[in-house]
C-alpha cells in the first residue's frame, strides 16, 4: 500500500527524487519479521526508563540541573532514553543493514547500473533508517506524555529534534559503514555504542564527572543530542541547545560527505 501512494505524494525531480527512489525499494522490500525488530528496538530505552528512570529514580530522588532547578530523575532520564533511541535505531539500519547491502548482497552494484549515484544511494538510505527512527521517537514520546515526564507541546517540539539526532547518527554510521571490512568489526561498533549510551550524560549529568572526563562528555555527539532533547522536554531552551543544533548538523553534513566519497571508491572502482 505504502509503495503506491509514496510515489504520488512525492514528485521530486533530480537528485532528490533518485534519492526517494532508493528508499522505495527499500519500502517494498520490507518484510513482516522486520516490524518484530522494530518493535525490539523501542522496547529496549522503554525497559531501560521503567527500571532505571523509575526504579533506581525512586531511590535517588531529584537531580538538581546547572541553572539550580531540581526535576525528578525520571524526567531527567526520559530525554536521554529518546535520544539513545534515535541513536541506535538509526545506526542499526545505517551500519549492519548498509554494510550487508553493501558488501554481501551487492545490492548496490545493480542499483548503480541505474542512473542514481552512490550519494544518492546514501541519502536514500539515510531517509529509509530515520523512517524507523521517527517511529521510535514518536511512540517513545507518547509514551513520556502519559506518564507526564513532559508537555504534548513540548513532546512536538522534541519530535523534530529527535529526527535531527537521528539524521545526524545515521550519516556517522554510514561513514562506519564504509570503513569496516568484516562483520567482526560490529563488536567494536557495540562497544562504541555502549560506552556512548554510558557516558553521555546519560543518567548522571556532566558536572559530576571530574574535569578532564567531562569535556570529552560534552564533545560526544550522543551528549549533544541528550543535551538537545532535554532542554526542550524540560522548557529550559538555551544558548546551549543552539549550540547542540549546529553539532549535529555539523555532523551530519561531514557524515554524508564522507559516506558518498567513500561509496563512490568502493562501488566506482
Amino acid at each position: 500500500m505504502l509503495t503506491l501512494i509514496l510515489p504520488k505524494l512525492v514528485s521530486f525531480e533530480g537528485s532528490a527524487g533518485r534519492s526517494v527512489r532508493v528508499t522505495e525499494r527499500n519500502v517494498t522490500a520490507l518484510k513482516p519479521a522486520y516490524w518484530l525488530v522494530m518493535a525490539g528496538g523501542l522496547l529496549e530505552p522503554v525497559l531501560y526508563l521503567f527500571s532505571i528512570g523509575v526504579g533506581v529514580g525512586a531511590l535517588i530522588g531529584d537531580i538538581e540541573l546547572p541553572g539550580g532547578r531540581s526535576v525528578g530523575y525520571t524526567e531527567f532520564v526520559a530525554p536521554a532514553m529518546l535520544a539513545a533511541s534515535a541513536m541506535s535505531g538509526a545506526l542499526s539500519e545505517t551500519t549492519f543493514n548498509f554494510f550487508g547491502k553493501m558488501k554481501f548482497m551487492r545490492l548496490y552494484d545493480g542499483v548503480l547500473a541505474t542512473p542514481i549515484r552512490p550519494f544518492e544511494i546514501g541519502l536514500g538510505e539515510l531517509i529509509w533508517a530515520m523512517a524507523r527512527g521517527s517511529v521510535y521517537s514518536l511512540a517513545f514520546l507518547v509514551i513520556m506524555v502519559a506518564m507526564d515526564l513532559t508537555t504534548p507541546l513540548r513532546a512536538l517540539a522534541a519530535f523534530p529534534a529527535a529526527v535531527l539526532v537521528g539524521f545526524a547518527f545515521g550519516a556517522l554510521g554510514m561513514t562506519v559503514a564504509t570503513l569496516i571490512r568484516s562483520w567482526q568489526d560490529f563488536d567494536l561498533i557495540a562497544a562504541g555504542q555502549f560506552a556512548l549510551f554510558l557516558f553521555s550524560g546519560t543518567f548522571v549529568p556532566a558536572e559530576a564527572y571530574p574535569a578532564v572526563l567531562r569535556w570529552l562528555v560534552e564533545l560526544s555527539p550522543l551528549y549533544r543530542s541528550v543535551d538537545l532533547i532535554r532542554g526542550i522536554s524540560l522548557g529550559s531552551v538555551g544558548g546551549t541547545q543552539v549550540v547542540d543544533v549546529l553539532y549535529l548538523l555539523a555532523l551530519l553534513a561531514v557524515g554524508l560527505t564522507v559516506s558518498g566519497r567513500r561509496m563512490s571508491t568502493l562501488l566506482c572502482k
